[in-house]
């Protein structure tokens, strides 16, 4: 079943995605050459605790920490620990937070320091199919016109698009109803109505989109060795259009 959110409940996921906006933004000028992951972690942890709300993603399904820190050709999951940042990596963070009951969920890739152009193309692909994705989410399209708008962006480059994972539906859950893939074809899948509240998350990788997960059992990463990025919003579907709750 897929929930079509009240006005009171869309405030309450947008109070918590608001949280999350602002520990990827009180992180950025700390994802610096030299800090651990387990660092950005705990930093994470402590500002989240301190607006009055519950890191989303510690404890759930099993998972260790506050923060998803992905380096480089680690796409999504990897767990914080003693590795440290280096100068010319790409740095995922993705993050949770839940303020009475509601998740939000927010997700974005970090340039360390100097990047090689090839990075810095990648991530400005990838945000800017999260954009294209977002616009598509409108009331009247379909769950299909989201992955098809993020899709054919990122393959006009040359890039692939991890299938594996995708985006979904968010609220008293952190997954929930429908399935976002980001591949597919228009008019296909449930149909978009207003009130829906999705996180978008398209994972976009230099080479092959073919992926394996390491023996700690959660951290993804690129079969190639090729770097990915990750970008990720939380947003909720208006009569007008959509409107981002993580911005």
């Amino acid at each position: 079943m897929i929930n079509i959110r009240n006005l009171k409940e869309i405030q309450k996921i947008k109070q918590s995605c608001q949280i999350v906006r602002d520990t990827l933004k009180f992180l950025e000028p700390k994802i610096e050459p030299g800090i651990t992951t387990l660092s950005l972690d705990q930093i994470a942890e402590e500002y989240i605790r301190s607006r009055n709300a519950f890191p989303g993603f510690k404890g759930l399904y099993g998972f260790p920490a506050t923060l998803c820190v992905s380096i480089d050709e680690e796409v999504v999951h990897g767990i914080p620990g003693k590795r440290i940042i280096e100068e010319g990596q790409i740095v995922s963070l993705d993050v949770g937070a839940i303020v009475d009951g509601y998740y939000g969920d927010h997700a974005r890739s970090f340039p360390v320091g100097e990047v090689s152009s090839e990075k810095l193309e990648l991530m400005d692909v990838t945000k800017k199919s999260l954009d294209l994705g977002i616009k598509a989410a409108k009331p009247g399209n379909h769950i299909g016109d989201i992955g098809y708008a993020i899709q054919t962006y990122v393959e006009s480059y040359g890039y692939g698009i991890v299938r594996e994972l995708v985006g979904h539906g968010i609220g008293t859950k952190l997954h929930e109803e429908p399935q976002i893939p980001n591949y597919g074809n228009p008019n296909n899948g449930p149909l978009i109505k207003t009130g829906m509240c999705f996180a978008i998350e398209p994972m976009v990788t230099l080479k092959s989109y073919q992926i394996f997960t390491k023996e700690d059992q959660w951290t993804i990463c690129t079969v190639d060795g090729f770097p990915a990025a990750h970008f990720e919003h939380t947003i909720t579907v208006t009569e007008d259009g959509v409107e981002i709750l993580t911005v």
